[in-house]
């Protein structure tokens, strides 16, 4: 049956494996979307859209009636799962999506070497537009007439314009999760692909981001757009008006407070706070990401302990530093970077009754919890951040009080700015000293102001922030 209510996004709710006996198991994901949209799929008929990521995925998909997978595997929501081709997925996803979309968004490019697009990357920019062309024909296929479609992501860029070609009833949202970047850098891109993705964003009736400067930064870059006008926060291209949203995702407070205090949480916090020994905890939780700036986070602790030995044998860094898009050679070699600093730190400092930095690059979602509990400096350091939910987590969970060191550059800054000790990314010596008046703050003070970092935090819970783009999506006439 058509759905009133459709959402697409290159990650779904659930994943596959494989078992040795080729029989696929079902693992369901985590993470603000899945709560959000499970919170609205009951009342609204809504299905959603994804990719088959592995092979277990494509085994799953393939099998599906049309691909909708089953409800007992997917928490009761409807999806539809597509079984992309396998060169045309990897081509989309990692050259494209991962490679070129996310490092021009978070300025990571190492620009006296890279990027140089050339033929290959013309036959990889192809594979993108027929990826979101594959999502555009589900997607319109699956929509009610006059249904609401929520597109997530820079996975999608194109899909929003190659829909409305498609369905020119539908009611289209596109959401960025990532920065977006200014227009000197977004122009790195060439000309073509870089009109192409503003061009496909603004075929949705509803852009959306995180934070204010990644909107004013789109609207910068469309306003470069031959033929493109902006007034505010509206965009017009080719007589279709596009309005721009700013809905700062937060976190569940209730759900992430009763998952820390499950069984499998406390049993770690209980060891962990055996294995540092009543020592003050400095703890940074990432995925090894090129964005995340975990080797400055490292070399300021290093500074840290040099400047200030009052510290030695007083403190502990527990490093969560979890696998990320190891598929591609920059991620594997800045892991071993995240390593090497980490060993070279503990060759420095380590005695034999204090261990100063414990290094995790296993992902263990109850240990984190835990580790959240217990800290006394969370520190948050990206060169470049959508929004950063760990900066909001960690004020959630404390059970006295935390310290944030927080990038100027993450898009939680907007929010916690006030109540967190800021930093400038790139600024080592800065983030040691602010490491070490976290160090020092007062209980009192501390606990303060993680309250109001809480609060701020829990402001716009994902239920309500989904609920807030549909209702921009539909108020789009008004005004």
């Amino acid at each position: 049956m058509p759905a009133a209510l459709v959402v697409a996004s290159n990650r779904g709710p659930v994943a596959y494996s494989l078992g040795d006996d080729g029989v696929v198991h079902a693992r369901r994901g985590g993470g603000g979307l899945v709560s959000a949209v499970g919170s609205l799929a009951a009342d609204a008929g809504t299905v959603w859209v994804c990719a088959a990521l592995g092979p277990g995925d494509r085994q799953a998909a393939r099998t599906a009636p049309q691909g909708r997978l089953d409800t007992a595997d997917t928490g009761g929501l409807a999806v539809r799962m597509l079984d992309i081709e396998e060169t045309t997925f990897h081509r989309a996803y990692n050259a494209i999506a991962n490679s070129t979309l996310w490092f021009v968004h978070h300025l990571l490019y190492d620009t006296p070497r890279r990027p140089a697009f050339d033929a290959l990357f013309a036959r990889e920019w192809q594979a993108y537009v027929d990826y979101n062309s594959a999502f555009a024909d589900a997607l319109a296929a699956e929509a009610a007439p006059g249904a609401r479609v929520l597109i997530q992501d820079y996975h999608l860029s194109l899909a929003p314009r190659l829909l409305r070609e498609r369905r020119a009833d539908l009611a289209i949202a596109h959401f960025s999760h990532t920065p977006w970047a200014p227009p000197e850098y977004y122009e790195l891109l060439p000309d073509e692909v870089g009109a192409s993705v503003l061009l496909g964003i603004l075929g949705a009736d509803h852009a959306g981001f995180l934070g204010r400067r990644w909107a004013d930064a789109f609207l910068a870059c469309a306003a470069r757009l031959p033929g493109v006008s902006v007034d505010g926060d509206s965009v017009v291209c080719a007589g279709h008006r596009t309005r721009i949203g700013v809905h700062a995702l937060g976190v569940d407070g209730p759900a992430l407070l009763a998952r820390a205090a499950a069984p499998d949480a406390a049993a770690r916090r209980d060891a962990l706070l055996a294995r540092t020994a009543g020592r003050q905890i400095l703890l940074r939780i990432d995925r090894t990401e090129l964005s995340k700036n975990i080797v400055r986070g490292l070399a300021a602790y290093r500074e840290l302990l040099r400047l200030h030995p009052e510290w030695l044998g007083r403190v502990v860094h527990l490093v969560y530093a979890y696998p990320s898009r190891h598929d591609l050679p920059e991620y594997r070699e800045y892991t071993a970077d995240v390593q090497r600093l980490a060993q070279r730190i503990e060759d420095e400092f380590a005695r034999p009754d204090w261990t100063p930095l414990v290094l995790e690059v296993s992902d263990d979602y109850p240990r984190s919890l835990a580790a959240y509990r217990i800290a006394d400096v969370l520190v948050v350091n990206p060169i470049r951040d959508g929004m950063n939910l760990v900066a909001k987590e960690g004020p959630v969970l404390s059970d006295h009080g935390v310290a944030l060191v927080l990038s100027r550059a993450a898009g939680a800054a907007e929010e916690l700015a006030d109540d967190a000790l800021l930093v400038n990314p790139f600024d080592v010596s800065a983030t040691a000293a602010a490491m070490d008046a976290a160090l020092r703050m007062s209980a009192a003070d501390r606990s303060e102001r993680t309250g109001r970092l809480a609060a701020a935090a829990t402001a716009m819970p994902p239920a309500a922030w989904l609920a807030a783009q549909i209702k921009a999506l539909d108020d789009r006439g008004s005004a």
